[in-house]
């Protein structure tokens, strides 16, 4: 393989590699690559969903959910191993030579949290050496290798980040991450009957609209591509169309997708006139360490002259109130809550889009809890009970269903 060799990296989830039918469509995939001229990789999840034998979900079973340690990692990992096996052998049987190999074989490297492990450098000869054979690499995703050899997984959803950072490191031309949805769509259409597909998005607003929830791509692979500048494609297997995902910025359209979780306790600290502003320092210091130690991840933080705010997952009052209660300190908690997230490259810079969102809530008599916003989100706090109707008034107030903006 020439230095000027053109190379596409493709991605098939569990559902793709799930049946031999689904298989053939992904062969059709990798043949479309090949006659096109690109020296392909194949990056494959395990097979299918519980209760299949190899699903992760079926092997998570067989340790009654123990994870978290080289052990477990080493049985995870052979459901992509034997998917990997599999799908080279019957692609070399269909005609088109192909060679499996492990995450560790590929030459992701890893550090040793074992269960969530962070790629640290990809060294992809071996992949190299199969593509300047003709041969197309069949790469088990969702792992990786320490440097002392111990097998790692990269988190639920590790297969995209697998594809990713080999797309990356091989300076692939394409990297397409075949899924059972034709792309990123602008809310999720199982909520909302307008969502519709997004042709062009940003790394950026990708990285937020998966950080925020949306479920087409992992949160880690998306911020892994905006990091490295790495364009990508999440693509359906049967369609071969979706969401183009680069360094492009729409400046003329606001906002790109809404999306919305739930459930969160918001979380409200409210300061005294009492103590010195050093003595209340070191007391919220103390809750932000105490949270820390909890591993309660806290979310959408305002630090003000009023006090502080902020958000847990879960309905979690009553562990913040037990955590919290002998700190001078005035808690006041609320559960059942919702974050909805409105994400666009094209409202930085742009006014009025905090006064969009709010009117469009507003007419939908939806209280706003909380706010918090970046260059490219705005997330807004709301009960959980009404996030629906809040995602559809945003989603139909921005016109997203046809890309317009809003009146």
């Amino acid at each position: 393989m020439n230095a000027t060799a053109r190379i596409a990296v493709l991605k098939f989830g569990g559902t793709s590699v799930g049946s031999r039918e689904q298989r053939e469509v992904a062969f059709r995939r990798v043949r479309d690559a090949r006659d096109s001229g690109f020296a392909t990789v194949a990056i494959i999840s395990a097979m299918g969903r519980a209760p299949e034998p190899y699903a992760t979900d079926s092997l998570l079973a067989l340790l009654e959910g123990g994870t978290g340690s080289a052990n477990a990692d080493l049985l995870l990992a052979a459901g992509e191993l034997v998917a990997a096996a599999i799908f080279a052998e019957e692609l070399t049987r269909a005609g088109v030579p192909a060679q499996a190999l492990s995450g560790a074989q590929a030459g992701i490297v890893t550090d040793e949290r074992f269960g969530d492990a962070t790629i640290v450098r990809v060294e992809p000869h071996a992949i190299q050496d199969l593509l300047e054979r003709g041969v197309v690499a069949v790469v088990a995703g969702f792992q990786g290798a320490t440097e002392r050899g111990a097998i790692t997984t990269l988190g639920r959803g590790g297969t995209d980040l697998s594809a990713i950072a080999i797309g990356h490191a091989l300076r692939a031309e394409r990297v397409d991450i075949y899924t059972d949805v034709s792309g990123a769509m602008t809310a999720d259409p199982a909520r909302i009957p307008g969502a519709r597909t997004i042709e062009r998005a940003s790394l950026e607003e990708m990285t937020e609209l998966a950080e925020q929830g949306a479920k087409v791509m992992h949160d880690k692979a998306a911020g892994y591509a905006n990091r490295t500048g790495t364009r990508y494609a999440i693509k359906g297997l049967h369609s071969d169309a979706g969401t183009l995902v680069d360094e492009s910025v729409d400046h003329h359209r606001a906002v790109t997708g809404v999306t919305a979780t739930g459930r969160m306790t918001w979380v409200r600290v409210i300061r005294g006139d009492v103590e010195s502003p050093q003595r209340r320092m070191q007391t919220e210091l103390e809750m932000f360490g105490r949270l820390a130690d909890a591993a309660i991840s806290i979310d959408q933080v305002t630090i003000n002259q009023a006090g502080v705010a902020f958000v847990v997952q879960g309905d979690r009052a009553n562990d913040l109130r037990s955590l919290l209660g002998d700190l001078n300190l005035a808690v006041r908690v609320r559960e059942g809550c919702a974050k909805l997230s409105v994400v666009g490259s094209g409202m930085r810079g742009t006014p009025g889009v905090v006064r969009d969102v709010v009117t469009a809530l507003s007419r939908a008599n939806v209280e706003i809890i909380h706010c918090t916003d970046s260059n490219v989100t705005i997330s807004m706090l709301v009960p959980a009970g009404d996030v629906s109707r809040a995602e559809r008034a945003v989603h139909d107030h921005f016109r997203l269903d046809a890309g317009d903006p809003p009146a």
